[in-house]
């Protein structure tokens, strides 16, 4: 009897440790409607696979960086993501290796794929939410309620879309009252000696808007090759481009073609790199990539001093 007793005992007391569970894991079961207006019914949140830089950087400054079982090639930031496994290219996805680490939620970005591998992800016992990634000040704030709502944190969610909403307002009041807009080339990278540039409707000429300046290659829409007679005609001010992965060399590439070359870019030597995730991911840092933008083409330009944030290492 006693023996039966202490068992009990036991089976009690591991039970009273449920509770030091993640809360998100344990929340009941919702639903959420995604960005595909698909709705999903979530359960569990205790092994995510994140899909997409800016899902990655909101999820970890939700707290939720520890059910993160897996991320995707652009998920770099925080730097301790690097060593989660790793599904591949958002848009280059395998089903099967992603299932296999069995995940409870798979939380992807808008645009994530190709379509077939979403197809089957979205058909799967394993919730699948699309986040919506508009790149506007509005776009950021309504991707961190999506995500917050997905794993069942939403109170946090509401506090971390006040305080990115706050930083976005107030370094684009700053650019806004810009009256020189300097004329700026964003080069994705140099594809066979020709510059790849963004035009309208690309998440870099909406991050050039936002810092207060005018896309050279606003004839394009999309990302488009350049010839070398467009980019001497386009003469930018200035030269952004992205400092990481395979174009991590990229300013060098610009800098050595002869059409640049002619371009007061390279004369005045007015040529920028940046981490592409942070310039471009659209996520809770991205009042922090205006401002540091904006600071380096308009280097007298009065910017305010964004508050320090748990979520942004200082650059």
């Amino acid at each position: 009897m006693q023996t039966l007793f202490r068992r009990f005992t036991l089976a009690a007391a591991a039970l009273s440790l449920l509770p030091a569970l993640s809360a998100q894991a344990m929340a009941e079961s919702r639903s959420v409607v995604d960005a595909h207006g698909r709705t999903v019914a979530i359960a569990d949140t205790a092994r995510i696979v994140s899909i997409g830089g800016a899902v990655t950087e909101i999820l970890d400054a939700l707290g939720m960086a520890d059910n993160i079982v897996a991320v995707d090639t652009t998920s770099t930031y925080p730097a301790a993501m690097t060593d989660k496994p790793d599904v591949g290219y958002m848009r280059a996805l395998a089903a099967e290796g992603i299932l296999a680490l069995s995940p409870t939620l798979i939380v992807a970005i808008e645009g994530a794929g190709p379509p077939d591998v979403l197809d089957v992800l979205e058909a799967a016992s394993v919730p699948f939410v699309n986040i919506p990634d508009t790149p506007t000040a509005d776009g950021i704030v309504a991707k961190i309620r999506a995500v917050a709502d997905a794993v069942g944190a939403e109170e946090k969610g509401e506090e971390l879309a006040a305080a990115v909403a706050a930083d976005l307002e107030a370094v684009t009041a700053a650019t806004a009252s810009i009256d020189e807009r300097a004329s700026v080339a964003f080069v994705l990278a140099m594809r066979g000696g020709a510059p790849l540039v963004a035009g309208r409707e690309t998440s870099a000429d909406a991050m050039l808007a936002m810092a207060g300046t005018d896309n050279a290659f606003a004839a394009f829409t999309g990302f488009k090759p350049a010839t070398p007679e467009a980019v001497v005609a386009a003469a930018p001010d200035a030269v952004v481009t992205m400092q990481s992965g395979e174009h991590a060399d990229g300013l060098e590439h610009v800098r050595a073609d002869p059409a640049f070359a002619t371009t007061p870019a390279v004369k005045n030597d007015r040529l920028f790199a940046y981490d592409g995730t942070y310039l471009l991911g659209f996520g809770p840092r991205t009042a922090h990539a205006i401002r540091d933008l904006a600071a380096d083409l308009y280097p007298g330009l009065d910017l305010p001093a964004l508050p320090p944030r748990a979520w942004v290492e200082p650059r």
